[in-house]
């Protein structure tokens, strides 16, 4: 069966489900509140694309990390390097994986080592209360790296306002082919004042062959997270999380036929957030300390790339109204990131801003929010940053528009990669003479809550891109330092590229039903279109490395019992090939997840039978890094609830 066959049943059912379910009487799909812009605000209100997923809906989903949850939602490219949380780069509206800004409780997670690490979240599935994906630019709120989207990640212990008694431990433990096993423990108490969780998350397998190596993984997350409400209504949450990956890394950086490396990734996660609710208004300070040590081998017997990093990051921001119709948000930030490697050198980095939201209900349904950012960073000096946003909500229907400016830096890979070497004889260069990237971005589109169970939203959307940062085949040469590099070497430079330009659209459309009182469905789709003008003679790696079509979805049914779940995508791009090591990108693929689930409710026991890639797909997001085949596991859940 092609792909496009394969599109054709997955579609076939969808439209089966919302025809058979639609016509009864449930729940509504209400407007939510959603926190991407730093504050509470409903989505209607926003003028932006926002997709909102709790994921107590996603419990029935085949999948095994939150990279592979993010995969399956609508309008994000996932291009996963390995499987089950060994590396994953996260795209949305094209570009690169750099222009995604992820932020968990409301503080920034990019790494300032590489995009790369930015899928590793430090927190259970089981703790994450919902997932918001704001699409476009949103560097006047959050600066550096929110030009695509942000990735907003809310968990239960710091989201519960209303802290009723209630106590939570869920278990869970699966076993399959190639060595597969995996397990996770969570567990939550809240009562009136306090709330305390802690969780570990394990991902293993020997893997499946690839070439002299097999693509093995061992990736363990362990978290705990408190919060109290001291008197005087001073909120207190603090989480610390540890994370460790080792995998198989074969060709994720080259194309190498000698290329047999594997891959350490370990790293520290603290946040201690204190929030005051005052009379007019409310004050927020964030504190984030993170700490990153990589290894990466490029064969077992060679010498190991060693970078350690430090980021450090504080916010304080105050929220207030001037009347029932007009309220602000004003704030200061600050961030510190350090880098002692033996391979980028030892370097060091300020960065600070300041910014101001203002938000406006001109009437009963027409609201505007204004944003200003001024930027300031040791590399790039000032930048000012605006944005505008428009809806006009009436009844179950929105229409908005958006107009900003976007902004990066580069990180340390892209900046001083392969710099401290005394030889290099090819691959990826850095460029301390990097400038930062820069874009103006415009949208519109309209959200329709089409009944009392789907939403359907669609947006249109075009960028600028100045100076924007990415990988270009360079001469030697060309190149601006050959201090260390050989004549003959194949390299790629890290280059500012002069313009290119980004046109799409997307839609999305989301179906949450009640059937009856022991059966639901919930089912997400989207669809996104892209095109990327770049005026440079050789193309660029990532930014021609995105989809040109790309259709994502899930879609879980369970009764009283049995549950059964789908999660796919679709993926049309440029094609791609390395001759050396027998690799290619092909034009498209299809990859379709499944799981069967029955639940006794007696004992709140769960057992299930999942199967990943179920088509036996050969593919690779990205060249040479295989991604597995069909891949069977089972296991069983307990949750116990009071």
């Amino acid at each position: 069966m092609n792909c496009i066959c394969r599109v054709a049943v997955i579609a076939g059912l969808l439209f089966s489900v919302f025809n058979v379910h639609a016509q009864t009487d449930s729940s509504f799909l209400e407007n939510v509140t959603v926190t991407s812009s730093l504050f509470s605000q409903q989505k209607k209100e926003t003028g932006r694309n926002i997709f909102f997923v709790k994921t107590d809906s996603l419990k029935s989903l085949p999948v095994h990390s939150v990279d592979e949850l993010l995969r399956f939602l609508p309008g994000v490219e996932v291009q996963q390097r390995g499987p089950q949380g060994s590396q994953s780069d996260i795209v949305i509206r094209g570009g690169t994986f750099q222009q995604v800004l992820v932020i968990i409780d409301g503080i920034k997670l990019n790494d300032p080592l590489t995009g790369h690490f930015n899928s590793y979240i430090p927190v259970n599935t089981s703790e994450i209360e919902r997932i918001e994906v704001l699409k476009g630019a949103a560097s006047a709120i959050y600066g550096s790296e929110a030009v695509g989207g942000v990735i907003n990640i809310i968990t239960k212990t710091f989201a519960a306002k209303n802290k009723a008694q209630q106590r939570t431990l869920n278990t869970k433990l699966s076993a399959g082919e190639y060595g597969l096993l995996n397990g996770e423990i969570y567990g939550r108490w809240s009562g009136k004042k306090s709330a305390i969780s802690a969780g570990m998350l394990t991902n293993n397998a020997a893997g499946q062959q690839l070439r002299g190596t097999t693509g093995f993984f061992h990736n363990t997350t362990v978290n705990i997270a408190v919060s109290h409400l001291f008197k005087n209504n001073w909120l207190v949450n603090f989480r610390s999380a540890a994370d460790f990956r080792d995998f198989n890394a074969q060709n994720f950086y080259t194309t190498f036929l000698s290329d047999t490396a594997s891959e350490k990734v370990n790293s520290w996660w603290n946040h201690l957030n204190i929030s005051k609710k005052l009379k007019k208004g409310s004050v927020n300070f964030d504190a984030g300390y993170k700490k990153l040590r990589d290894q990466y081998w490029f064969r077992p017997s060679s010498a190991p790339n060693d970078n350690k990093t430090n980021m450090t990051t504080a916010q304080l921001y105050y929220s207030s109204s001037f009347n029932s119709s007009h309220s602000y948000t004003i704030g200061v930030q600050s961030l510190r990131k350090e880098i002692k490697s033996n391979d980028r050198g030892n370097h060091s980095l300020w960065h600070g801003a300041a910014y101001a939201i203002f938000r406006h209900e001109l009437s009963s349904n027409v609201f505007v929010n204004e944003s200003i950012r001024l930027d300031w960073d040791e590399n790039y000096g000032a930048i000012l940053i605006p944005q505008i946003n428009f809806a006009w909500s009436p009844s179950a229907f929105t229409v908005r528009a958006s107009a900003g400016r976007s902004f990066r830096d580069a990180d340390f890979t892209e900046r001083y990669n392969n710099y401290n070497k005394a030889l290099v004889t090819g691959g990826s260069i850095g460029n301390p003479e990097l400038e930062a990237e820069n874009s103006w971005n415009v949208e519109a589109g309209f959200d329709i809550r089409a009944s009392k169970e789907i939403q359907i939203s669609t947006t249109v959307f075009h960028r600028n891109h100045s100076n924007l940062i990415d990988w270009t085949p360079t001469a030697y040469a060309d190149m601006p330092r050959k201090v260390n590099l050989i004549p003959t070497g194949n390299y790629a430079l890290a280059k500012n590229i002069a313009e290119i330009k980004t046109t799409g659209a997307e839609i999305d459309v989301v179906l949450s039903k009640k059937i009856s009182r022991f059966s639901s469905l919930y089912a997400i789709a989207g669809y996104t279109w892209l095109q990327s003008e770049n005026n440079d003679a050789v193309p660029s790696f990532y930014v021609s490395s995105h989809a040109k079509h790309l259709i994502n979805f899930s879609i879980a049914c369970n009764t009283r019992n049995l549950s059964i779940a789908f999660s796919g995508l679709y993926k049309e791009r440029n094609t791609q090939k390395a001759n050396a090591i027998n690799a290619e990108i092909a034009k498209s693929y299809f990859v379709l997840n499944s799981k069967l689930s029955y639940q006794s409710l007696q004992s709140k026991a769960r057992v299930y039978l999942q199967a990943d890639n179920l088509f036996n797909t050969t593919y690779s997001d990205l060249l040479g890094s295989q991604m597995p085949g069909r891949w069977i596991s089972g296991g069983f859940e307990i949750t116990l609830q009071k």
